[in-house]
C-alpha cells in the first residue's frame, strides 16, 4: 500500500514536470504517448483509491456539475485597463509624459509584451493552491469562474508546478534575467496573478470545423470563443475547448522590482508567459521592436491588436499613478488598421433574415497582414452612391478591428474610364421578386417572405439562443432544411418528422431525436420569444417584450393599429409601422397560423403572484448579472410591478449593473445622477420593498 501511495506522488509531481515543460517552457522532454500513459497510470491509482484524490492532482481539471450561475467577486485591488496610441508620435508622447512626471535624471529601461486579443483573468492562490479564478468584469468586480479555469492546462491547480529548471535549462526561458537573492522558489502565503485567456488561431479553427460539423453556430473570432468557452455553465464545456492562457501581472502578494523579474518568477512558478516579451534599456529600440514584431503579426498563433510597453521599474511605475482607469507607468501601442490596394471586380448581393439585400464586393485576392482576402464589405447602397465606388475600381481595403475587410473608397486617379457603377438591383437576386426602398430608410429590402434566402436566414434568427433557442438547428442546418424543401416556412420547423432528418448529411438517429426534442420545448416559450423569431424588422428583445405586456396575446397584437402601437413606451412610429405591415401580409398571418395549430405558445404567461413592490419604478440593465440572464431579470422586475427599459433616461429610476457593463449606459446614469444597484440589491428591493 505504501508503494503504491509513493508511486501516487511521484507520479503526479511527473505529470505537472512534463506539463511545466510543455505549457510554459514550449520544450517538452517526452513524446505524448509517453505523458499519456504516466497520466492513465496516475488515473488507475486514483480509481482504486478515491479517498487519495486531491483538489490540486493534474486529474482533477474535467470539470465538475453544470452551475447555476456566476456568482461576483470583488478583486483585491482594481484591474487596471489601459491608453493607447496607433503611431510612433504618440508612444513619444507618452513616454515625454512620464519622464516629465518624474525626479530629473530618472534612467527609464523598457519591457514590451504582446497585447493578446483574449478575456482577461485573475487568479487566487492561498498556501500555493489555486482557490478563485474570476473574470476581469469592470475591473472592480468579476465573474467567480474557477471551476471553469481548473479545467484549462496551463493553469497551475498548485504552485510552484516542478522543481525549477537546471541552469543549462534557461537558455530556453523566454525570461533568462536572474533573479535576485532569496527570490527564487519562494511562494507567499497569498498570491493574485492577473493573465489572458485565448485560443490559439490553428486550435480555433479546428473548433469551429468541429462546431460545424455538429450543426452548430461556429465562432466569429477567437476572443469570442475563449470569452464564450470560459462563460459556460458546464465546465465540461470549457474543459471540452482549447484554451491557453499567458501571465503578466501578480496583482497582490509579491514585492519582485521589476517587470522582466516578475515574468521571470512567473514562468519558474509554472504560470506561461508570452515568449515574444523583450526587455530593453533604450527606448528606441523598443520602437524598432515593435515595428518589426507587428509587420511578422501574421505569422503568430494567437491574435493579437498591437504591444504593451511598461516601464520595467515596479516602483517607477506605480509611483506614476493613474489616470481614470489607466495607469501611465504602461501603454498600448496598438495596430494600425491594415490597408491594400486591389481591383474590385465584381459586386454579389447577400440577402438577410429581414429581407435587407447587401452589396458585398468581389476583390482580386490581395494579401492584408497574412491573410488573403477575396471579398469585403460594401455596407450599403447609400455608402457606394456617397464615395462613387464601381465596378472595375482599383479600391483600398482595410481589416477593420484586424478582422472584417471593408471597401474605404476608390482611388479615382487610376481608372480608364471602363469602370462601372453599382446599381441597386430592381428585383432580388436569390428569388427574382420584387424589393422595396423607403424614402426615410437606406436599406433595400426583398418583400418575398418566402424567398429561399430569407428564410435560411429567418430560420437561424428564430431557432438562435435570442429567440426560439433550439439547440442543434444552426446555419448549416438551416441550409439543409431549406434546400431539402423540408421547410418552406417557419411553421413547418414543427412539422419536421423523423424519417425527414435522417434523410439529410449527419443526421443519425440521435442526433434527429435531440433535435425534434429541443423543437417540442420550443412550443412553450413565450410568446415575446416568438416574436423576435418572427424577424419583424425593427423588433428585438425588448421591443418584443414592450408587445407583451400590453398586448398579452397574438391575436390583440395582430388587430393592433399603429397608433396604439406608438402609444406603448420605447414602441416608435418606425416599429409600429414595420409590426402593421408585417401582420397586413397574408402568408405571415397563415404561418403564426401554422404555429398556434403546432401548438406553439400564442398567449402571454400569468403575471408571477406575489407583492408589486417595485409598482412605478423604472429598471435598465447593463452587463452580465451572477445569477440571471437579461430576459429572466425583466420578467423578476415585471413580475414585482416594475418596467425595463432599454436605454437610461431621465425617467430611469434605477440601473440595474452586473460585469461588463455598458459605457454608454453608465456614463448617462452618472450624467444624470441615475443609482446604480447590483443584482443582490435589486433583490432586497423586491423583496421587502425597500428604495
Amino acid at each position: 500500500m505504501e508503494e503504491e501511495r509513493q508511486r501516487l506522488e511521484e507520479l503526479r509531481r511527473l505529470v505537472r514536470y512534463h506539463q511545466y515543460r510543455y505549457y510554459v517552457l514550449n520544450s517538452p522532454e517526452i513524446s505524448d504517448a509517453a505523458f499519456d500513459a504516466l497520466y492513465r497510470e496516475l488515473e488507475a491509482i486514483e480509481a482504486r483509491h478515491p479517498e487519495w484524490v486531491t483538489p490540486d492532482s493534474p486529474t482533477q481539471r474535467v470539470g465538475g456539475e453544470p452551475q447555476p450561475g456566476f456568482r461576483r467577486v470583488r478583486h483585491p485591488r482594481p484591474i487596471l485597463s489601459l491608453a493607447s496610441v496607433t503611431d510612433e508620435e504618440g508612444l513619444r508622447a507618452w513616454l515625454d509624459r512620464a519622464e516629465h512626471l518624474l525626479p530629473k535624471g530618472t534612467k527609464l529601461d523598457f519591457v514590451v509584451e504582446p497585447k493578446i486579443d483574449g478575456l482577461r483573468i485573475v487568479l487566487t492562490y492561498e498556501n500555493g493552491l489555486l482557490t478563485l479564478g474570476a473574470t476581469r468584469g469592470d475591473g472592480e468586480y468579476g465573474e467567480d469562474v474557477t471551476a471553469n479555469l481548473r479545467t484549462v492546462r496551463g493553469v497551475p491547480l498548485r504552485i510552484p508546478v516542478s522543481p525549477f529548471p537546471a541552469r543549462g535549462d534557461e537558455k530556453a526561458a523566454p525570461h533568462p534575467t536572474p533573479l535576485p537573492p532569496g527570490a527564487r522558489g519562494e511562494v507567499p502565503p497569498r498570491l493574485v496573478v492577473a493573465g489572458e485567456a485565448y485560443i490559439p488561431i490553428h486550435l480555433f479553427r479546428a473548433l469551429n470545423r468541429q462546431l460545424e460539423d455538429r450543426g452548430e453556430r461556429p465562432f466569429a473570432n477567437p476572443r469570442n470563443a475563449a470569452a464564450g468557452s470560459l462563460r459556460q455553465l458546464d465546465p465540461k464545456v470549457t474543459a471540452s475547448r482549447p484554451i491557453r492562457v499567458f501571465f503578466y501581472e501578480v496583482v497582490e502578494g509579491d514585492d519582485i522590482p521589476t517587470q522582466w523579474q516578475l515574468l521571470e518568477r512567473l514562468r519558474q512558478w509554472g504560470f506561461p508567459t508570452a515568449p515574444d516579451a523583450r526587455h530593453f534599456e533604450r527606448f528606441d529600440d523598443v520602437v524598432a521592436y515593435a515595428r518589426d514584431w507587428m509587420a511578422h503579426r501574421g505569422t503568430l498563433d494567437y491574435e493579437a491588436d498591437g504591444v504593451v510597453i511598461k516601464i520595467n521599474d515596479l516602483a517607477v511605475q506605480r509611483s506614476l499613478g493613474v489616470v481614470g482607469k489607466d495607469p501611465r507607468g504602461m501603454i498600448a501601442f496598438k495596430f494600425e488598421p491594415r490597408e491594400a490596394t486591389t481591383r474590385l471586380i465584381d459586386v454579389e448581393m447577400q440577402v438577410g433574415s429581414a429581407g435587407t439585400i447587401t452589396p458585398v464586393a468581389v476583390l482580386e485576392p490581395v494579401q492584408i497582414g497574412g491573410v488573403q482576402v477575396t471579398h469585403a464589405s460594401l455596407h450599403n447602397f447609400e455608402d457606394v452612391a456617397r464615395k462613387d465606388i464601381r465596378i472595375g475600381d482599383m479600391v483600398n481595403v482595410q481589416r477593420a478591428g484586424d478582422v472584417i475587410p471593408y471597401v474605404v473608397g476608390p482611388v479615382a486617379s487610376l481608372r480608364t474610364g471602363k469602370e462601372r457603377p453599382i446599381e441597386v438591383p430592381r428585383e432580388c437576386p436569390v428569388c427574382g421578386g420584387p424589393v422595396i426602398q423607403r424614402p426615410d430608410e437606406v436599406a433595400v429590402y426583398c418583400v418575398n417572405v418566402n424567398c429561399p434566402a430569407i428564410l435560411v436566414r429567418r430560420l437561424e434568427v428564430f431557432a438562435g439562443r435570442g429567440a426560439m433557442d433550439i439547440q442543434g438547428l444552426g446555419a448549416k442546418v438551416a441550409e439543409q432544411l431549406v434546400a431539402a424543401g423540408l421547410v418552406h416556412d417557419l411553421a413547418d420547423v414543427f412539422y419536421l418528422k423523423k424519417e425527414d432528418l435522417l434523410e439529410l448529411p449527419g443526421f443519425a438517429e440521435k442526433r434527429a431525436e435531440n433535435l425534434l426534442e429541443a423543437i417540442e420545448s420550443a412550443k412553450a416559450q413565450p410568446l415575446w420569444r416568438v416574436l423576435v423569431g418572427l424577424s419583424i424588422r425593427h423588433v428585438g428583445t425588448v421591443a418584443a417584450q414592450a408587445l407583451e405586456r400590453h398586448f398579452r396575446s397574438m391575436d390583440a397584437l395582430i388587430k393592433a393599429r399603429e397608433e396604439e402601437l406608438q402609444g406603448i413606451e420605447g414602441i416608435g412610429p418606425t416599429i409600429a409601422r414595420s409590426v402593421v405591415e408585417f401582420f397586413a401580409e397574408p402568408r405571415n398571418r397563415e404561418v403564426i397560423e401554422k404555429m398556434r395549430r403546432a401548438g406553439v405558445r400564442m398567449q402571454a404567461e400569468g403575471a408571477a403572484a406575489g407583492p408589486r413592490t417595485l409598482e412605478g419604478l423604472t429598471f435598465v440593465i447593463t452587463g452580465t448579472l451572477p445569477t440571471m440572464s437579461r430576459e429572466e431579470a425583466t420578467a423578476f422586475i415585471e413580475a414585482h410591478g416594475g418596467k425595463v427599459t432599454d436605454a437610461v433616461s431621465r425617467n430611469t429610476n434605477y440601473l440595474v449593473v452586473g460585469a461588463e457593463p455598458g459605457g454608454t449606459k453608465v456614463r448617462r446614469a452618472r450624467e444624470l445622477g441615475t443609482p446604480m444597484i447590483d443584482e443582490a440589491r435589486l433583490r432586497q428591493m423586491a423583496e421587502r420593498g425597500v428604495r
